[in-house]
């Protein structure tokens, strides 16, 4: 009779036989409902339900606030447009990295990866994950505040289950994007529900004289427009998944134009919604907007609202995990990062090496009091790189038109998009200048010594410690080199 430690590994052998059938490259797992879900879950994070009143503070009224969120709106889908043609002409992974080293070469697209990588993307999923951590956290120690130590550590317990449940299936893990997307969709509808009862009942003093005490100071507009667009962050997202959509050419500008203008209704009638029942000064005064939307309308189940931004934010962690790690797989692929980084799981058909690399930084993130200011002051390079992608766009029309174009979009749409990408680059630059933006600066040119160390003249030293690395680290992981970069 056989072993039964002996059957198992030959199940083993077969199991790892077969999914090598299937070719070691990521597979096609991403549907239409699947790209909207990623695209709407990973936009609606927790920002809409804590702080809308940062639009306000720099509008400070409502007409112009409600102004605002739409053309935040807008300008995410004239941006999400741009994406969808580069996207169906180059269909690979990795969102802007693929695009700026076609336009521009490998050094602009070794600074996007470089600054996304280490700061950008980790540091948000750490954020996130915080605020999913301090809203579970505060029904447990209800009256006073819950200890950073217990915050923390259910922050990296959330990092570390996240990257698991993607590391294990491409399907596993938009399975739960639309579940956690359908639960965010819950309470925004009712939130929104809500707010149109009040409004039908004639609770509309709020939105009497909404244009008094207009903020027409470029500074404010700009700071109003940045925070606002800041909500919408995320329309890139599927992007960066474009080699696991099924029939991209179709679902991603599908995706782009159903998912976008949803999230934007969503944002403006919630904004509506908390105006029927708040002031403008309440409304600024309020710590969590939707908290205290709950508190007055939905008394006593008010406790569903924090219950369901929880739900939000990992859904938006979930979404950002997903996406991010695709970028590191394809920078690993073009030998901007450690080769084992592109490598692939044989049993899970899944990038597991550049998800657990995402995870361990976004842990080291976890550790430190305070990274909401250093977002804040990376959040600038978010659009220069977003410009220059666009930029890309515009420069490809004229170096690559052998490219086929399943999606043209009319020239003023990228030009629009650059305009605005310089206009958010400078304006808190120069309506609030700091010595912060000067250090993101160099940081990210700092990027340039490590492309020309180990990328450009590929010193052998390098490889001598990295080659018995990738051996280890490819029979632990059971992974292996992608057969092929996508065409």
């Amino acid at each position: 009779m056989e072993e039964p430690s002996l059957r198992k590994r030959r199940e083993d052998e077969k199991s790892i036989q077969s999914n090598a059938a299937k070719t070691t490259n990521l597979q096609k797992e991403v549907g239409l409902l699947s790209g909207i879900c990623i695209i709407v879950g990973t936009i609606i994070g927790s920002g809409i339900f804590i702080s809308p009143k940062s639009v306000l503070a720099n509008t400070e009224s409502v007409g112009p606030c409600l102004i605002v969120w739409a053309a935040c709106g807008i300008l995410a889908t004239l941006g999400a447009l741009c994406f969808a043609e580069l996207g169906t002409m180059i269909t690979k992974s990795g969102g802007e990295y693929p695009y700026l080293m076609e336009a521009f070469g490998p050094i602009p697209a070794y600074l996007f990866s470089w600054t996304s990588l280490i700061v950008m993307k980790p540091s948000s999923f750490a954020i996130i994950c915080l605020s999913f951590s301090e809203y579970v956290c505060a029904a447990f120690y209800l009256g006073c505040k819950p200890p950073q130590v217990v915050i923390k550590l259910l922050a990296a317990a959330a990092i570390l289950l996240i990257t698991t449940v993607n590391a294990l299936s491409v399907r596993l893990g938009s399975y739960v994007q639309n579940i956690f997307t359908a639960a965010k969709l819950v309470i925004v509808a009712i939130i929104i529900i809500s707010g149109l009862v009040f409004l039908a009942q004639g609770n509309t003093k709020n939105f009497q004289n909404s244009f008094e005490g207009v903020q027409t100071s470029v500074g404010a507009i700009s700071l109003a427009f940045y925070n606002g667009l800041w909500a919408y962050d995320g329309w890139n997202q599927l992007n960066y998944i474009t080699e696991e959509l099924r029939n991209p050419y179709r679902n991603l500008p599908m995706a782009i134009v159903l998912g976008i203008p949803l999230v934007t209704v969503c944002y403006i009638l919630m904004n509506i919604a908390y105006f029927t029942v708040m002031t403008p000064t309440e409304l600024l005064q309020s710590q969590a907007v939707a908290v205290t939307f709950g508190d007055r309308v939905l008394y006593p189940a008010s406790w569903v609202v924090p219950l369901f931004v929880a739900f939000s934010t990992i859904g938006a962690a979930n979404g950002t995990c997903f996406t991010a790690g695709r970028l590191i797989y394809v920078a690993g692929r073009e030998g901007h990062m450690l080769k084992v980084l592109s490598y692939i799981s044989v049993r899970r058909l899944t990038p597991a090496p550049a998800l657990i690399f995402y995870s361990i930084i976004a842990i080291i993130y976890i550790i430190p009091g305070d990274i909401n200011s250093l977002v804040n002051y990376f959040s600038f390079a978010a659009w220069l790189f977003y410009g220059m992608t666009v930029l890309g766009l515009i420069v490809m029309r004229f170096t690559r038109k052998d490219l086929e174009r399943p999606i043209k979009v009319p020239i003023f749409i990228p030009v629009v998009v650059i305009l605005v990408s310089v206009f958010l680059v400078l304006a808190p630059i120069i309506s609030k200048p700091a010595w912060e933006y000067l250090y993101c600066v160099l940081f990210i040119l700092s990027g340039l010594i490590f492309y020309f160390l180990f990328v450009h003249y590929k010193f052998r030293w390098a490889e001598r410690i990295s080659s018995p690395v990738t051996k280890h680290l490819q029979m632990l992981m059971e992974v292996v080199p992608p057969e092929k970069d996508p065409e």
